[in-house]
């Protein structure tokens, strides 16, 4: 009773990146209200201001540094801000002038490399953020729970290798579907393409790789970052009141949390929406060749909550640096490094750790 029975033309490209989404089932009026030109205009253009001001204050904060450690995070966040950025730049030159000329698919790109650029693209620009998150948060751990350990120490060269990394990982994950395994698919309203939620062999595995990557990403981020936030709760308590707090160990973990908040509101309900359909398609009887009409609208209703992700991602850092929060917490102060928050060394050999 869900399902929407193909039409001849769609049924005849079930196996094209046509054949998940009826175009021609009459719902343009529904289409037009869900499409509108101005609110997509409008939303690409704040998320892209909002990273490309984060990116110059980051550039401005990274020259002023000398922090091995700051400086390497900095860098982890540079990735995350250029990601983000790319991501709503490449999917808004294919996404907002289909909502201005409303031009058909099937004529334009009757070979897919369009629908398989942009769904290359969703899948890749949305994959990095939540690994450069746990990347991060990894970093974090390490950095605060082995403190003298030289290992824990990254040059940014190092870490540019480890971003390098990731946005070759996602790459790959992406290219996955032009190789053969699953393939993406024109989604409503008619705009944008994905990975396909139909139950085949190729799009089961696919989309459960790529769901379960993320939510992995994201209970791994949240690991991490409750020991961390845990370890420095105790170790601050421990101390005296005059050696309490680092502002940058507190200014770094509060980024990494509302950056884990956000990316857990707006990707858990997404991903775990593809492993349900996924499941659910499975255990459904007879061969399914179209979504039906109310997971092509929760699907879209997901995807736009994971675009605010890249909104938000750049206000995470801009709001929550020390300038701002000393602002909002006057007693915020520069403190000892953390090393100092440990408990008492010898003099050489403290020496030694500050040196390193």
């Amino acid at each position: 009773g869900n399902m929407e029975p193909p039409n001849g033309s769609m049924a005849d490209r079930s196996d094209t990146c046509f054949g998940a989404f009826n175009a021609s089932d009459g719902r343009s009026n529904a289409q037009n209200r869900i499409a509108s030109p101005w609110f997509s205009t409008a939303f690409g253009l704040i998320g892209l201001c909002s990273n490309l001001f984060a990116l110059c204050v980051l550039i401005s904060s990274s020259r002023k540094l000398s922090s091995r450690t700051r400086s390497s995070f900095l860098v982890f966040l540079c990735g995350l801000v250029v990601t983000d950025f790319m991501g709503l730049l490449v999917t808004a030159s294919v996404i907002i002038p289909y909502h201005f000329i409303k031009f058909a698919w099937t004529e334009v790109d009757p070979g897919c490399h369009l629908c398989n650029f942009l769904g290359f693209s969703m899948v890749f620009f949305g994959q990095c953020p939540l690994l450069l998150g746990a990347t991060m948060a990894g970093e974090r751990f390490f950095g605060i729970n082995h403190p003298f350990s030289r290992s824990t120490s990254i040059s940014k060269h190092r870490a540019w290798s480890i971003v390098g990394l990731v946005w070759g990982f996602s790459c790959m994950l992406g290219l996955l579907p032009v190789l053969g395994l699953g393939r993406y698919t024109l989604q409503y309203p008619g705009s944008w393409c994905f990975l396909t939620l139909l139950p085949d062999t190729g799009n089961v595995i696919f989309c459960l790789l790529f769901a379960l990557m993320g939510i992995f990403s994201v209970l791994l981020s949240f690991i991490f970052n409750t020991v961390s936030v845990v370890t420095l709760c105790r170790v601050y308590h421990d101390r005296e009141s005059v050696q309490r707090r680092r502002d940058s160990e507190v200014e770094m973990m509060v980024q990494l949390v509302g950056i884990m908040i956000i990316a857990t509101i707006c990707w858990m309900p997404l991903l775990i929406f593809i492993v349900q359909t996924v499941l659910q398609q499975l255990q459904a009887d007879g061969q399914i060749q179209m979504l039906p009409t109310e997971t092509q609208e929760m699907l879209l209703i997901y995807i736009r909550m994971v675009t605010w992700n890249q909104i938000l991602d750049p206000w995470v850092y801009i709001l929550f640096r020390r300038a701002v929060l000393q602002r909002v917490y006057p007693s915020l102060r520069p403190r000892p490094s953390i090393i100092s928050l440990y408990p008492v060394l010898n003099a050489s050999l403290r020496r030694k750790f500050t040196a390193s």
